[in-house]
């Protein structure tokens, strides 16, 4: 970074290298220069990703807002750089909290990509891993085992879900502490190449955070996804048939917001990857259908999924019935 009065570009007066290949180095400005920030081609390129993510994200308005603050930090960090102006690079270690198959992962995944296109990181790639790949099972076997995701992991982004599994102060011949100590490590020395995005439930990642203190005090942003509406699952239904080529007809459509609305009240509901999974499972029940019934077919035949299709499920046995489809 540069000092104050420096302009990015210039470190003591000579030109500044880029951190690493392929990023560019902004181009200085004078104190009397004003910037469009429309018509900046990095904000152009930064505003239609963003503008993708709102479109591929149903709800998360939460979520959103704090995708657009970042964004916005780091864009405006890139032009105090150009006038010279102090920009300390701001720590991005984050904890995503929520149920199951509220979009964490896919969530990070854009983060990767967004902090790329921004500079922040080299690949923006994503690695995802839970405590088996973390945690070793005897002695010594944890700190190269951990080291060596995080190696795959640098110029990139970390998540580690459900997180708090890590610490199991209950067994003292437990190793997740080792792991602990080797990311708390990894986090400062390497935050210049490195997000690291801790997932899990709220109430667990609070105790986690408390008995961890290092741990909470490296993670400069907690964003909490909210589970989803019916309403909003049945958007979510939608755009996953559109991207499969199927279709609800209406009497169809009627009964899939009624299991939505049935499901989302059983065990185990997991959001959006229930309602993926309820799709799966109706595409069999079309598929045997039209196996068992033979003779001619056509297009449309193979498109729509029939009311039958849906009503066929377990989730209609009654409130006894079981939890899954």
């Amino acid at each position: 970074m540069p000092r104050p009065g420096e302009r990015r570009g210039e470190v003591n007066g000579q030109a500044e290298e880029p951190r690493f290949p392929g990023e560019s180095v902004p181009e200085p400005l004078s104190a009397e220069d004003t910037v469009e920030l429309s018509e900046e081609e990095q904000a152009q390129r930064l505003s239609a990703m963003l503008d993708e993510f709102d479109r591929q994200f149903v709800g998360l308005a939460p979520v959103k807002a704090r995708v657009r603050e970042i964004a916005a930090l780091l864009l405006i960090d890139r032009l105090r750089q150009r006038y010279g102006l102090t920009s300390s690079r701001p720590s991005l270690h984050m904890c995503f909290t929520g149920s199951p198959g509220t979009g964490k992962t896919t969530v990070a995944m854009h983060m990767g990509e967004m902090l790329r296109e921004l500079g922040y990181l080299r690949k923006g790639q994503l690695v995802s891993v839970t405590r088996d790949d973390l945690v070793g099972q005897y002695v010594g076997h944890t700190a190269p085992k951990t080291k060596e995701v995080l190696k795959r992991a640098m110029g990139g982004v970390l998540l580690i879900d459900e997180a708090y599994y890590l610490y199991r102060p209950e067994n003292e011949r437990d190793y997740g502490q080792e792991a602990i100590e080797v990311l708390l490590q990894f986090m400062e020395a390497h935050r210049e190449d490195l997000v690291v995005i801790l997932a899990g439930y709220a109430d667990r990642m609070d105790v986690f955070f408390r008995s961890n203190p290092g741990m909470a005090s490296r993670v400069a942003h907690h964003i909490d996804f909210p589970d989803f509406t019916l309403d909003e699952l049945m958007q979510i239904a939608g755009l996953m048939l559109d991207r499969e080529q199927y279709e609800l007809p209406g009497p169809a459509q009627a009964a899939f917001a009624e299991y939505v609305a049935l499901r989302m009240t059983k065990p185990r509901f997991a959001n959006a990857r229930s309602i993926r999974n309820a799709i799966d499972r109706m595409r069999l029940r079309q598929a045997r259908r039209l196996v068992a019934a033979g003779g001619t077919i056509g297009r449309n035949a193979l498109i729509q999924i029939s009311e039958s299709d849906v009503r066929a499920s377990r989730v209609f046995a009654g409130p006894q019935g079981p939890a899954r489809d």
